[in-house]
């Protein structure tokens, strides 16, 4: 390109018209974009000298700051040089030639996926559970949000905002807000007969973390963890995605289901959700509880108990915990305030045994940088005060009924022709289906009615052992909604009922 060109080239491509507000951009950032393109698509090509910024300015009608601006942000970005005494150039930005490794990149790009995920990363991707919508009939897993007591907890975020004390803007000190910590650790040995300290308490953003956690610290790459099957979706997510092995392990009416196969290959990692399982709702047997623990100990293998849902069981007292018998401190004890309090809140914590505080203290601090202190204290007060405990109270009642609404809408659809697993607790319950029906195609379905409902059978790690069924939740539905929805769903479910 001429140098005498280059005032035609922008004025092809600036707009000049009247500036109307956010409808244009002004014109010495107009000028700035078209060059940095131009040289970054080498229209201008390397080391061509662009006319002054007088001369420009008079030929585009522009005041001489104008094009000054542009040529000065574009030498700072190094897509123009200036040499002394001769002028502006285009500067060579033309990367390197890499070599072989060039020749490799769309090699490495495809162990992923198109946009160059690497295999773990497109697995993440391709086997993610996590949900699009999260609230509505019939979203297994959330709480009633609506019913949370917001004015009560505003008048303690207003009270601490008053105070404004700059510990509690600032980042966590090791495992978060130690008062918070005395609060959940009274709270776990009273409730779920957890035996800990205050120090043993280690605040999270939930499951997620603290599982990440724990597997960073005790975990290597290539290291076995027994799973149940079914599982939480997540659980298999944090750990494959750390690069440990997930060994599958069935669950019957009594828990996991150790085979003698299983008892010769000992794991580093135990993951159970004895109280509640999830996603079939049974719980473990007093026997089988034994059995890990005494393994566990003996073994060297470290039990994660994720309590999930302990809180809300109907007409029997929650269970105690498993962390509570083990005497060999190979339990870590994982749970969560997502369901007793808002999902959105993003508080869990991680018991440790006490050998691993200081460790597990440092690491969380470390590797998470945590924060959410203002928060934190906030919950404190919830709890201290007597909020939480009577908030449970209240939802404990509200999702019993809704539970009993959902039973009684499934009973006037299909009498005794589908069975149900886990309405004894929780904020779920499993519908079983036949082998024959798709409950991937009915909840594909559902979402398009504007219903949601979870498969049975993405919960397990293999398609051949997979039972079909419907996660269905029914605490966030209203009372009147739970029939009429059901109905609705119905109708699907019986367009895949397999033939006789």
């Amino acid at each position: 390109m001429r140098i005498a060109s280059l005032a035609d080239f922008l004025l092809q491509r600036i707009d000049r018209a009247p500036r109307a507000s956010g409808q244009r951009q002004p014109v010495n950032r107009q000028i700035y974009q078209v060059l940095r393109e131009a040289v970054w698509s080498h229209a201008l090509p390397v080391g061509l000298q662009l006319p002054s910024s007088r001369y420009l300015a008079l030929e585009l009608a522009v005041s001489r700051n104008t094009v000054t601006y542009a040529y000065e942000q574009l030498i700072s970005e190094g897509y123009l040089e200036t040499r002394p005494g001769a002028g502006t150039f285009v500067a060579d930005t033309v990367p390197d030639q890499i070599g072989a490794g060039a020749d490799s990149a769309p090699q490495a790009a495809a162990a992923g996926d198109a946009v160059g995920l690497s295999a773990r990363g497109a697995k993440l991707v391709g086997l993610a559970g996590v949900n699009k919508v999260q609230w509505g009939a019939f979203m297994p897993g959330i709480p009633d949000v609506t019913l949370f007591p917001n004015k009560i907890w505003s008048r303690l975020q207003n009270k601490h905002w008053r105070r404004s004390r700059p510990e509690l803007l600032t980042y966590a000190d090791g495992g978060g807000y130690m008062p918070l910590r005395v609060a959940i650790a009274d709270y776990l040995r009273v409730a779920r007969s957890v035996n800990c300290t205050p120090g043993q308490v280690l605040l999270t953003t939930g499951i997620h973390q603290s599982m990440d956690l724990v597997a960073r610290l005790l975990g290597e790459h290539g290291d076995r963890a027994w799973v149940e099957d079914p599982c939480y979706w997540g659980t298999r997510s944090v750990l494959q995605s750390l690069g440990i092995e997930t060994v599958p392990i069935p669950v019957d009416a009594e828990g996991m289901l150790l085979r003698p196969d299983d008892l010769r290959h000992p794991p580093r990692f135990i993951i159970v959700t004895p109280s509640h399982q999830y996603p079939l709702g049974t719980v473990m047997s007093l026997s089988r509880r034994r059995t890990l623990l005494e393994y566990a100990a003996a073994r060297q293998a470290w039990i994660i108990e994720d309590d999930y849902d302990s809180e809300f069981r109907y007409g029997s007292r929650p269970l105690p915990s498993l962390q509570g018998m083990d005497a060999g401190a190979r339990v870590l004890y994982m749970g969560t305030f997502s369901k007793t309090t808002f999902p959105g809140l993003r508080i869990g914590y991680l018991v440790v045994p006490e050998a691993l505080a200081p460790a597990c203290t440092t690491g969380l601090a470390e590797l998470y940088r945590g924060g959410q202190m203002f928060t934190q204290a906030i919950l404190t007060d919830f709890m201290t005060e007597g909020h939480f405990a009577s908030h449970i109270r209240r939802m404990r009642m509200l999702y019993a009924e809704r539970l009993r609404l959902l039973r009684v809408a499934i009973a006037l659809e299909f009498g005794a022709s589908v069975g149900t697993s886990g309405g004894e607790a929780g904020l779920h319950l499993a519908l079983c289906l036949p082998d024959g029906c798709d409950d991937l195609a009915i909840c594909r379905e559902a979402a398009r009615q504007g219903l949601i409902a979870r498969p049975l059978s993405r919960y397990y790690m293999h398609a051949a052992t997979a039972r079909r069924g419907l996660m269905l939740g029914y605490a966030s539905v209203p009372n009147e909604q739970i029939g009429p929805a059901f109905a609705r769903l119905a109708a699907l479910i019986r367009a895949h009922w397999p033939a006789p």
